[in-house]
């Protein structure tokens, strides 16, 4: 720990009101003396219902100094330090241009419109746009990652993640996904964009260092994608939402559901995390919300489950988070803190450790 962060620690007192500074949770720490570095990305280019989400990064950093740092699990986590960069010039204005041109292309397709005349007409400029974004975050995300940093994202659509997870493709030979979703989002080119955020889990399975991918929460999908999953060989693995809900019906407990999806994870396991996998109620103004879900606490223990399990967690992505509603900037903000604090854990990058605290506690 270099002298700057322990003096930082030192005079921060994490009980305080909540600090306006510009930084995640308030925490003093700049990205450089952190050991997660969330990157933001303002992008919502493809999207096909409802805008908002590009505004997510910004309301989630404006709603996270209200909240509490002190984890039960954790009691001193805001010591790991926290950080989100900037917001890039870049992509704010290219999100802007693009998602107009984009929205004419969807509604020219809803009205009807054939689908090579819309690749003609808008295609080409959306799909640049949209590769640009991905080379910009695969950069940005390998130069963290070379600085032994936890990277997470902050998006944005679910578009987003797909240059972090290549980049840790480059750095790890085999690891899985757990995705944690309402959508299935293995669609082929989703009206016409090659990195639709519809497309995010078909885009990831293109990468071979990608041993499986995890699904969590889908209760949203079309019959193509349920036939890809089917004829993944087992590489694609669906718990969906309605199969949750009815295991728990019928007398199963939690636990023993979550030890079911965590089996059949590998020991490294990337998070990507659209918040519309949750119930619509704690996410209102996503862009594509679904009735059914998971509550809050049972999306962080099936991750805290991942982490007890012994499994590393290689880096997160946070999705879909409605920027027009404090409300969903709340939710988002508690549910960042988590996911960073669970994978930093996972990677064994506190210093101190608790120990557990009663029956059911985690192994720490």
């Amino acid at each position: 720990m270099n002298a700057s962060k322990l003096q930082k620690i030192q005079r921060f007192d994490p009980d305080d009101i909540g600090k306006i500074n510009g930084n995640l949770f308030g925490l003093p720490f700049n990205a450089e003396e952190s050991e997660v570095v969330v990157i933001p990305a303002p992008w919502e280019v493809t999207v096909s219902y409802r805008s908002g989400t590009a505004d997510g990064p910004e309301a989630v950093l404006a709603a996270s100094p209200q909240l509490d740092l002190y984890d039960e699990h954790i009691p001193e986590a805001w010591k790991l330090g926290v950080a989100m960069l900037p917001l890039n010039p870049w992509v704010v204005e290219t999100n802007g241009i693009t998602r107009r041109k984009s929205r004419a292309c969807i509604e020219f397709l809803e009205n009807g419109g054939d689908a090579h005349e819309a690749d003609r007409l808008f295609g080409r400029t959306i799909n640049d746009a949209c590769e640009e974004f991905r080379h910009w975050m695969l950069r940005t995300a390998g130069e963290w990652l070379d600085k032994n940093k936890l990277v997470g994202i902050l998006g944005g659509e679910h578009s987003v993640p797909l240059g972090l997870i290549q980049a840790l493709s480059e750095r790890y030979e085999s690891f899985g996904v757990l995705q944690i979703d309402a959508h299935a989002d293995l669609r082929v080119r989703y009206t016409g964009f090659d990195y639709s955020h519809a497309s995010i889990a078909h885009n990831v399975a293109q990468i071979k260092n990608v041993e499986k991918i995890v699904q969590v929460g889908i209760r949203d999908y079309c019959r193509s994608e349920a036939d890809y999953i089917a004829g993944s060989g087992g590489r694609i693995v669906a718990f969906t939402d309605r199969e949750l809900k009815r295991a728990l019906f019928e007398g199963q407990t939690y636990a023993a559901v979550c030890n079911r999806i965590v089996e059949s994870l590998p020991p490294l396991v990337y998070i990507t995390f659209d918040i519309d996998g949750l119930h619509p109620s704690l996410c209102p103004n996503t862009g594509t919300p679904v009735p059914g879900g998971l509550l809050f606490e049972e999306a962080v223990y099936l991750i805290r489950r991942v982490v007890e399990s012994g499994r590393t967690i290689i880096g997160f992505d946070l999705c879909e988070v409605g920027g027009e509603n404090d409300w969903d900037a709340i939710v988002g903000a508690r549910l960042l803190y988590q996911i960073a604090n669970l994978a930093a854990l996972s990677q064994g990058r506190f210093t101190t450790v608790p120990k557990p605290t009663g029956a059911g506690s985690p192994t720490q």
